[in-house]
Protein backbone atom coordinates (compact mmCIF):
# COMPACT_ATOMS: atom_id res chain seq x y z
CA UNK A 1 0.00 0.00 0.00
CA UNK A 2 1.49 3.79 -1.02
CA UNK A 3 1.47 6.22 1.71
CA UNK A 4 0.67 9.81 0.83
CA UNK A 5 3.53 12.22 1.30
CA UNK A 6 1.70 14.89 2.48
CA UNK A 7 3.07 18.68 3.14
CA UNK A 8 2.25 22.01 5.32
CA UNK A 9 1.89 25.17 3.83
CA UNK A 10 1.28 27.98 6.22
CA UNK A 11 -0.58 31.48 5.16
CA UNK A 12 -1.88 34.36 6.62
CA UNK A 13 -4.77 36.32 4.56
CA UNK A 14 -6.90 38.27 6.81
CA UNK A 15 -9.35 37.13 8.45
CA UNK A 16 -8.70 32.85 8.98
CA UNK A 17 -12.51 32.26 8.14
CA UNK A 18 -12.42 33.32 4.66
CA UNK A 19 -9.09 31.36 4.16
CA UNK A 20 -10.22 28.13 5.43
CA UNK A 21 -13.19 28.06 3.59
CA UNK A 22 -11.14 29.06 0.59
CA UNK A 23 -9.00 26.27 0.56
CA UNK A 24 -10.94 23.50 2.33
CA UNK A 25 -12.28 23.26 -1.34
CA UNK A 26 -9.36 22.96 -3.33
CA UNK A 27 -8.61 19.23 -4.42
CA UNK A 28 -5.65 17.72 -2.88
CA UNK A 29 -6.23 19.55 0.31
CA UNK A 30 -6.60 17.22 3.17
CA UNK A 31 -7.14 19.95 6.50
CA UNK A 32 -7.45 23.08 6.28
CA UNK A 33 -6.67 24.40 10.66
CA UNK A 34 -7.26 27.80 11.70
CA UNK A 35 -4.66 29.62 14.19
CA UNK A 36 -2.09 31.87 15.00
CA UNK A 37 1.60 32.30 14.48
CA UNK A 38 4.81 34.68 13.71
CA UNK A 39 4.06 36.14 17.06
CA UNK A 40 6.16 36.06 20.39
CA UNK A 41 3.41 34.69 22.80
CA UNK A 42 2.67 31.26 23.10
CA UNK A 43 -0.53 29.51 23.55
CA UNK A 44 -2.70 33.18 22.99
CA UNK A 45 -6.19 33.68 22.49
CA UNK A 46 -8.37 35.04 20.02
CA UNK A 47 -8.88 38.32 22.09
CA UNK A 48 -4.99 38.48 22.70
CA UNK A 49 -4.32 38.43 19.21
CA UNK A 50 -7.02 41.34 18.01
CA UNK A 51 -5.00 43.30 21.01
CA UNK A 52 -2.34 43.84 18.85
CA UNK A 53 0.22 42.66 21.25
CA UNK A 54 1.31 39.29 20.99
CA UNK A 55 2.21 39.86 16.91
CA UNK A 56 0.35 36.63 16.04
CA UNK A 57 -1.64 36.93 12.49
CA UNK A 58 -4.42 35.11 11.83
CA UNK A 59 -3.72 31.92 9.96
CA UNK A 60 -4.55 28.57 8.27
CA UNK A 61 -2.31 25.48 8.32
CA UNK A 62 -3.52 23.44 5.24
CA UNK A 63 -2.08 19.64 4.98
CA UNK A 64 -1.73 18.96 1.01
CA UNK A 65 -1.11 16.67 -1.35
CA UNK A 66 1.76 18.10 -3.69
CA UNK A 67 1.05 15.20 -6.28
CA UNK A 68 -2.60 16.38 -6.57
CA UNK A 69 -2.34 20.62 -5.80
CA UNK A 70 1.55 22.20 -5.93
CA UNK A 71 3.20 24.38 -3.75
CA UNK A 72 2.78 26.91 -6.32
CA UNK A 73 -1.36 26.41 -7.20
CA UNK A 74 -1.84 27.03 -3.35
CA UNK A 75 0.32 30.31 -3.58
CA UNK A 76 -1.69 31.39 -6.89
CA UNK A 77 -5.21 30.74 -4.76
CA UNK A 78 -3.27 32.69 -1.44
CA UNK A 79 -2.67 35.57 -3.74
CA UNK A 80 -5.83 35.86 -5.62
CA UNK A 81 -7.89 35.20 -2.49
CA UNK A 82 -7.04 38.42 -0.29
CA UNK A 83 -5.39 42.21 -0.88
CA UNK A 84 -1.61 41.72 -0.47
CA UNK A 85 -1.09 45.67 -1.03
CA UNK A 86 -3.01 46.27 2.07
CA UNK A 87 -1.07 46.49 4.85
CA UNK A 88 -2.45 45.13 8.28
CA UNK A 89 -5.96 45.00 6.61
CA UNK A 90 -8.15 43.17 4.88
CA UNK A 91 -11.19 44.95 4.00
CA UNK A 92 -13.09 46.30 7.03
CA UNK A 93 -11.10 43.93 9.43
CA UNK A 94 -8.03 45.83 10.42
CA UNK A 95 -4.76 45.11 12.81
CA UNK A 96 -1.29 43.76 12.31
CA UNK A 97 -3.93 39.83 12.85
CA UNK A 98 -4.80 40.51 9.76
CA UNK A 99 -1.42 40.93 7.40
CA UNK A 100 -0.83 39.45 4.57
CA UNK A 101 2.37 36.77 5.19
CA UNK A 102 3.63 33.57 4.16
CA UNK A 103 5.56 31.27 6.30
CA UNK A 104 7.26 28.89 4.60
CA UNK A 105 8.18 26.01 5.67
CA UNK A 106 11.60 24.83 3.91
CA UNK A 107 14.24 26.49 1.64
CA UNK A 108 11.84 25.29 -1.70
CA UNK A 109 9.03 27.03 -0.34
CA UNK A 110 10.84 30.11 0.87
CA UNK A 111 12.34 29.66 -2.72
CA UNK A 112 8.65 29.33 -4.38
CA UNK A 113 7.30 31.74 -2.41
CA UNK A 114 9.83 34.55 -3.06
CA UNK A 115 9.77 33.76 -6.89
CA UNK A 116 5.54 33.80 -6.46
CA UNK A 117 6.07 37.30 -4.67
CA UNK A 118 7.99 39.11 -7.56
CA UNK A 119 5.71 37.83 -10.04
CA UNK A 120 2.35 38.85 -8.42
CA UNK A 121 4.16 42.20 -7.69
CA UNK A 122 4.70 42.43 -11.58
CA UNK A 123 0.18 42.69 -11.34
CA UNK A 124 0.00 45.49 -9.59
CA UNK A 125 1.09 49.10 -9.15
CA UNK A 126 0.87 49.43 -5.73
CA UNK A 127 3.73 47.41 -3.65
CA UNK A 128 2.98 44.01 -2.59
CA UNK A 129 3.31 44.49 1.13
CA UNK A 130 3.66 40.19 1.93
CA UNK A 131 5.76 39.11 4.19
CA UNK A 132 8.09 35.73 3.79
CA UNK A 133 9.03 34.46 7.12
CA UNK A 134 10.34 31.25 8.03
CA UNK A 135 7.62 28.76 9.85
CA UNK A 136 8.08 28.42 13.74
CA UNK A 137 5.33 27.67 16.13
CA UNK A 138 1.45 27.20 15.02
CA UNK A 139 -1.39 27.52 17.61
CA UNK A 140 -4.62 26.20 16.70
CA UNK A 141 -7.48 28.84 17.07
CA UNK A 142 -10.78 28.19 19.36
CA UNK A 143 -12.88 25.69 18.68
CA UNK A 144 -16.11 28.10 17.40
CA UNK A 145 -13.43 29.25 14.85
CA UNK A 146 -13.15 26.14 12.78
CA UNK A 147 -14.72 25.06 10.39
CA UNK A 148 -16.80 28.54 10.60
CA UNK A 149 -18.08 29.10 7.15
CA UNK A 150 -19.30 25.93 6.62
CA UNK A 151 -21.06 26.29 10.24
CA UNK A 152 -22.69 29.69 10.34
CA UNK A 153 -23.74 30.26 6.18
CA UNK A 154 -25.99 32.47 7.04
CA UNK A 155 -24.20 34.65 9.68
CA UNK A 156 -23.62 38.38 8.17
CA UNK A 157 -19.70 38.19 8.04
CA UNK A 158 -20.09 34.67 5.90
CA UNK A 159 -22.73 36.62 3.08
CA UNK A 160 -20.68 40.01 3.06
CA UNK A 161 -17.26 38.77 2.97
CA UNK A 162 -16.82 34.84 2.45
CA UNK A 163 -19.15 33.68 -0.03
CA UNK A 164 -17.93 36.57 -2.97
CA UNK A 165 -14.81 35.36 -1.98
CA UNK A 166 -16.30 31.52 -2.66
CA UNK A 167 -17.79 32.66 -5.85
CA UNK A 168 -14.43 34.21 -7.10
CA UNK A 169 -12.63 30.96 -6.71
CA UNK A 170 -15.20 28.97 -8.76
CA UNK A 171 -14.54 31.93 -11.60
CA UNK A 172 -11.38 30.54 -11.43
Amino acid sequence: MMVEKLENATFGAGCFWCAEAIFQRLKGVKSVVSGYAGGAKPNPTYEEVCSDETGHAEVIQIIFNPKIISYEELLDVFWESHDPTSLNRQGADVGTQYRSVIFYHNEAQKRIAEWSKTEIEKKFDKPVVTEIKPFTTFYKAEDYHHNYFNRNPHAPYCILVIRPKLKKLKMR
